[in-house]
């Protein structure tokens, strides 16, 4: 005999909520308003149900979370992308619904529904986290591997904010112009991921005055590509 377990999120305004998973490709196998709510979806082999919502209930205080393992993880966040794009005109980023960003190389990203239920989806798999950065780094490049871990991994950009600039009030002055660049790029991807493009441009500015080998900007270069390829994945948005 083979135990499942599948997750029940809030049904919120049922009909929108399911409309808006088809949206995402999942297939409606149920819909129930009477004598309660109830809704299911479909796909890829896993289901999520949604049940009745408390009355009353803000987004903010609706929040509950589900996990799905895939393979391709890239690929779902390109579909939904697209597909969400297709329906709204621009890629929801904030509010809801809404979807967080992906980076090359993450291991997760999650998708917010008109609810506010967090279905957050993972690469099978997941490299071990070592949460305040790998022991055997000192200054700021372990806090740089802190940072990566709370952006690419926790979806976590005020916490990996936080963590750079007092890293870089402490440790500047005997820092690498490699790893001061590194830092302020990550912080640029940040502003930029969370509508703050003056500070995004600003930080990139701060950048180019570094005293830079040929090796070091060719590197920053990639890691400043991710701010253009944002700011074209968010294009549209408003």
């Amino acid at each position: 005999m083979v135990s499942i377990s599948i997750p029940q999120l809030w049904g919120g305004d049922l009909p929108a909520t399911l409309d808006f998973y088809r949206t995402l490709g999942y297939t409606v196998t149920r819909e129930m308003t009477r004598p309660y709510t109830y809704g299911e979806v479909q796909r890829d082999g896993f289901e999520l149900h949604f049940g009745p919502t408390p009355k009353d209930l803000s987004a903010e205080q609706a929040y509950i979370s589900c996990l799905v393992k895939v393979d391709e993880l890239a690929d779902w966040h390109a579909e939904f992308s697209a597909a969400l794009r297709a329906r709204y005109g621009r890629v929801p980023a904030r509010g809801l619904p809404r979807i967080t960003r992906f980076r090359p190389g993450q291991t997760r990203f999650t998708v917010v529904d008109p609810v506010g239920n967090s279905v957050i989806y993972l690469q099978h798999t997941i490299p071990k986290l070592k949460y305040g950065g790998a022991q055997e780094l000192s200054g700021l490049p372990r806090a740089l591997d802190n940072a990566r871990n709370y952006r690419e991994f926790k979806n976590d950009d005020d916490a990996a904010t936080r963590i750079l600039e007092t890293a870089l009030r402490r440790h500047a002055a005997t820092a690498t112009p490699a790893d001061r660049a590194r830092a302020l790029a990550m912080l640029a991807e940040i502003a930029a991921a969370t509508g703050n493009p003056a500070r995004a441009t600003q930080l990139t500015t701060e950048i180019a005055t570094l005293p830079l080998t040929t090796a070091d900007r060719s590197a920053i270069a990639a890691e400043l590509q991710s701010v253009t390829d944002l700011h074209q994945w968010l294009a549209d948005e408003s």
